[in-house]
């Protein structure tokens, strides 16, 4: 069974990214086809990265601070990575949790989910420039939420009954694109 991480995109306090990942987890959960987590990237206070560049291309330059974050994604076989907007990008803690490691992230699949004043959309598609560099495969399908419509007064999570299903849908790509290329990782 492939093991599928729900990665928050935020560390602020009362942030919506936790909100969004646990309710993604609850969807997920009633599927039975994987195992899924939420991973906080707050619970692993990454000071800032300013590491040599060796320490991005091998886990055997990972600092201690970065090691529990290292094991951990290289325990996932893939991804769903919950990004706000914030100033038409990723939040430089999502930035500076993915600029940490390198290999441990290599040939795995990754969904998204967005949401923002606007859906999120661009950071999304900034997530998706840095993933590729990463060798991360991110699926086509992306779900895209509203602080407007998906949040009463943009700080409690109301979805929209769709998302679900294009979350299922996304989980669907996820899965097929994992069963794939864990075969290349294990090579």
């Amino acid at each position: 069974m492939l093991k599928i991480g729900i990665i928050t995109g935020s560390t602020r306090p009362n942030r919506n990214s936790i909100k969004v990942a646990n309710k993604l987890k609850e969807w997920a959960d009633k599927r039975g086809d994987a195992e899924y987590e939420v991973v906080d990237i707050a619970d692993y206070n990454l000071p800032l990265y300013n590491e040599p560049i060796s320490a991005a291309y091998s886990s055997d330059y990972v600092t201690p601070e970065a090691k529990p974050w290292s094991e951990k994604i290289a325990s996932l076989d893939g991804f769903v990575f919950v990004t706000p907007e914030y100033n038409h990008g990723i939040t430089s803690a999502m930035k500076n949790a993915i600029d940490y490691l390198y290999v441990e992230y290599n040939n795995k699949p990754a969904g998204i989910v967005s949401y923002g004043s606007s859906g999120g959309v661009r950071a999304a598609e900034a997530l998706r420039v840095v993933l590729a560099e990463l060798q991360v495969a991110s699926v086509r399908t992306h779900v895209v939420m509203s602080l407007f419509t998906d949040f009463k007064d943009m700080s409690e999570f109301t979805p929209a009954a769709l998302h679900e299903e294009t979350f299922n849908t996304q989980l669907d790509q996820v899965l097929s694109w994992g069963e794939a290329l864990k075969t290349v990782r294990e090579k």
